[in-house]
């Protein structure tokens, strides 16, 4: 009578979670390319070539989107290009400010003093460049642009995968964005951040309706200032 039991059991749990994987599995294939329609159709007028930038008047800055770096000195590939592309609108007038966002939750990875390095070394003033150290994620870049260094017109860099949500992001949390592709050559692994990037879509879309604040926030530096504001080790 007991063994009749456990197999009853471990059917009723078969059937479960065959079910739950089956539910699982159907809001992702309507979830993940409804959000990235939803977003596409959103900022489809907004990714912008450098002459439609110029044309649309002054932005407060361009925000750079962090990325890979090595050493703690030398940006990847990917980010090499973001840099190259934002000191392309500044050395066109498009823009006068960089917001670096990138990851430096760690004393031994430093994204952004990597970036704004690299501006500096292409003669873009120091205090021009603000960095934003928590930059964890798109999300909490954007809402940190809005909220930390108030930022209300922007144009965003990053590469055309990832630009869609990024600009759509900026926007929902109320920053007049336009997005800037810094597709400056083919990256290697892109297919398994399409990936990633359909998924993120799902978790934004969600994100944008409930606009959670972000784990750091802090005191305000409005990006109208000094960059220098930011600097976290000496100049």
């Amino acid at each position: 009578m007991e063994k009749k039991q456990n197999i009853g059991k471990k059917k009723r749990l078969i059937r479960v979670f065959i079910l739950t994987a089956s539910a699982a599995l159907l809001i992702c294939v309507i979830a993940l390319p409804t959000a990235g329609a939803i977003m596409k159709h959103s900022v489809k007028n907004r990714i912008k070539n450098t002459d439609e930038l110029k044309n649309l008047g002054k932005f407060d800055c361009v925000i750079v989107l962090g990325c890979r770096v090595y050493d703690n000195e030398r940006p990847a590939d990917m980010l090499k290009d973001r840099l190259e592309a934002a000191l392309s609108l500044y050395e066109k007038g498009v823009v006068d400010t960089f917001l670096m966002s990138g990851d430096h939750g760690q004393t031994d990875y430093d994204e952004v003093n990597v970036m704004k390095d690299y501006a500096k070394s292409r003669g873009v003033p120091s205090e021009r460049v603000f960095m934003d150290h928590a930059g964890f994620s798109t999300y909490e870049t954007m809402y940190r642009a809005k909220e930390v260094f108030k930022v209300e017109r922007a144009v965003i860099v990053t590469q055309s995968y990832h630009l869609t949500r990024a600009v759509y992001i900026a926007s929902k949390l109320g920053i007049d964005a336009y997005g800037f592709s810094a597709d400056l050559r083919t990256y290697v692994g892109q297919t398994s951040r399409d990936i990633r990037e359909a998924l993120a879509r799902v978790k934004d879309t969600v994100k944008c309706i409930f606009k959670p604040e972000p784990k750091y926030l802090g005191e305000a530096i409005p990006i109208s200032g000094n960059g220098d504001l930011t600097n976290d080790r000496k100049v």
